[in-house]
């Protein structure tokens, strides 16, 4: 029992069927899509309809909201229902970010104390309910941030598992479980990232992202290319998925390649058409080519 509202019960799937697989949308991967080279379900998007007109040519698109707690508050609903009614997206989906700005009180780089940790709780049901109470509980999803003390862009009790938890199970939502965030999380709080992931709840599991992390001289990057050594990750939380011990995803989106300066440099064709009949593989339960 919660200690605010109650949370709904949760059922374990005592079998496992295929997921879909999502790719974010650039020029490169529609390109590879076009010509047959790769296979998807999906192309993320952020809501943005010259983008979502474009990928729609060649594939559903799931739109990716780029919401975080302090701008929830002061979205505009009636466009995200305009998105949700003219795409294939499932859910809306909201970052656990709050903005150091946003609570200046709380220690940006420092485990809280038990009553600003509260706050941090506080504040984050503040957003996400002002999503669920118009979507429903069963439409909207959290998704779990890094870390990076050097940044200073969000504070650390944000990627706390006890925050995450609490505020996941008391607004009754769904996890988007990005499992490169949280293994940076993890290495920023100092923990197993296995622990820290099973911490997690993973029981309202409705979505994944996923992707490999590169080390830039200590620093822990995201949005790249899948390394030898990120392979097992995937492999870890499809297993967790099966044998019960997780809900199941309805999604897996591989969170590389897209527009903009950054996605720019990193959308390589050779990459994509490399690693997505392996991922689209593992989410449909067929032999890697």
């Amino acid at each position: 029992m919660n200690r605010r509202t109650g949370c709904r019960n949760t059922k374990k799937l005592e079998l496992y069927s295929p997921m879909n697989f999502a790719i974010n949308y650039s020029p490169q991967a529609a390109e590879l899509v076009r010509n047959g080279t790769i296979q998807i379900d999906y192309f993320k998007t952020p809501p943005w309809p010259e983008m979502i007109a474009e990928a729609e040519q060649l594939a559903p698109v799931a739109v990716h909201f780029e919401l975080g707690i302090g701008n929830a508050i002061e979205a505009n609903l009636t466009e995200i229902e305009r998105f949700l009614a003219s795409t294939a997206t499932r859910y809306v989906n909201i970052h656990l970010l709050i903005r150091p700005a946003e609570m200046p009180g709380i220690p940006v780089e420092e485990r809280p104390a038990p009553a600003q940790r509260e706050a941090v709780i506080e504040r984050m049901l503040a957003g996400i309910q002002h999503l669920t109470a118009h979507f429903g509980a069963e439409r909207v999803i959290a998704e779990n941030i890094p870390f990076h003390p050097e940044e200073r862009a969000s504070l650390l009790a944000c990627v706390e598992p006890e925050v995450i938890s609490t505020v996941i199970e008391e607004s009754n939502c769904g996890l988007l479980l990005d499992v490169s965030h949280a293994r940076i999380a993890a290495h920023a709080l100092g923990v197993d990232a296995h622990t820290y992931i099973e911490s997690l709840p993973v029981a309202r599991l409705c979505e994944l992202h996923f992707t490999g992390i590169h080390n830039w001289e200590g620093y822990l990057m995201d949005h790249l290319e899948i390394l030898e050594e990120d392979w097992p990750w995937l492999d870890w939380v499809l297993e967790r998925m099966r044998s019960g011990g997780w809900a199941q995803a309805h999604m897996l989106a591989f969170e590389y390649g897209g527009t903009g300066e950054f996605f720019r440099r990193f959308s390589d064709p050779q990459v994509i058409s490399r690693q997505v009949p392996r991922l689209y593989a593992m989410c449909h339960g067929e032999p890697s080519p």
